[in-house]
């Protein structure tokens, strides 16, 4: 099983101005089964993208414990899958030159290769796409090229840094509802950071909201709503009461930390 561990993680940087060293991350505890979906959301600063970008391998840890099916995380692997913002593609090439550029790199066979772009692109919607410049394609039309060319390489985590951000609402909660399809067709472990409380309810199986200073696992969610928006509308998910009080008592929590950070109380 290729479960996730964080143990007494930490993080620190130097501020060169200061002078002094900064507590980024302190005492980062959880284990993520595989199969399980965690969002990640917090106030500026609290560490949500360094502890991806930890667990991506960009980052070295100097204390604690980071495995991955009880494999020390000390590098970039390709058991690991990354979904950025803007999807980080090489727009000047087609899409299916896209999706099929780590299987390139690794020497896959050619046919064999072309199949699984072709299966993946159907799977993701772009059945038909495989030979359009990615830099025609709409912004959630290349964010759908994004997972594909993540899902191709078949990574048993996979881990999205504001994946939905830049996209217009109706375009995010198609791709939200996306997401959650692929989650539960893949069975994939998956990690979104995000800074839309709704987007991390609807995306939550589990659900950590972070304090700053240093960062830190404030408080953890254990809710159904991903499993719910495999089969209702997400839309109707929102309209829930308990969905709108949860909300509301987040918003109210990272308000707060925000007043904090501030100086305001």
């Amino acid at each position: 099983m290729s479960d996730l561990i964080c143990r007494d993680l930490c993080m620190t940087f130097h501020d060169e101005t200061a002078g002094t060293k900064v507590e980024a991350l302190k005492d980062i505890n959880f284990q993520l089964k595989q199969g399980e979906i965690l969002t990640v959301l917090g106030p500026s600063g609290c560490g949500k993208t360094t502890l991806l970008n930890m667990i991506a391998g960009f980052l070295m840890p100097p204390g604690g414990e980071l495995t991955l099916g009880g494999v020390d995380i000390d590098g970039p692997g390709a058991e690991r899958g990354m979904v950025f913002q803007q999807g980080a593609l090489f727009e000047w090439l087609t899409v299916a030159r896209n999706v099929d550029f780590g299987l390139r790199m690794r020497g896959e066979d050619g046919t064999m290769s072309a199949d699984m772009v072709d299966s993946w692109l159907d799977t993701v919607g772009l059945q038909g796409f495989g030979d359009t410049p990615t830099y025609q394609l709409s912004g959630g039309m290349q964010q759908r090229v994004a997972l594909a060319r993540c899902l191709v390489n078949d990574p048993s985590l996979i881990l999205m840094d504001e994946p939905l951000g830049a996209l217009d609402a109706l375009t995010r909660e198609k791709m939200q509802s996306l997401i959650l399809e692929l989650w539960k067709k893949t069975g994939k472990t998956i990690i979104v950071i995000t800074h839309s409380v709704e987007e991390a309810l609807l995306l939550d199986e589990r659900l950590f909201v972070m304090a700053p200073r240093p960062g830190r696992i404030h408080r953890e969610y254990n809710l159904p709503f991903a499993e719910m928006g495999l089969t209702r509308s997400l839309r109707k998910i929102k309209q829930e009461p308990e969905f709108a009080r949860i909300r509301e008592e987040i918003l109210t929590m990272i308000w707060d930390m925000e007043e904090e950070i501030m100086g305001n109380v």
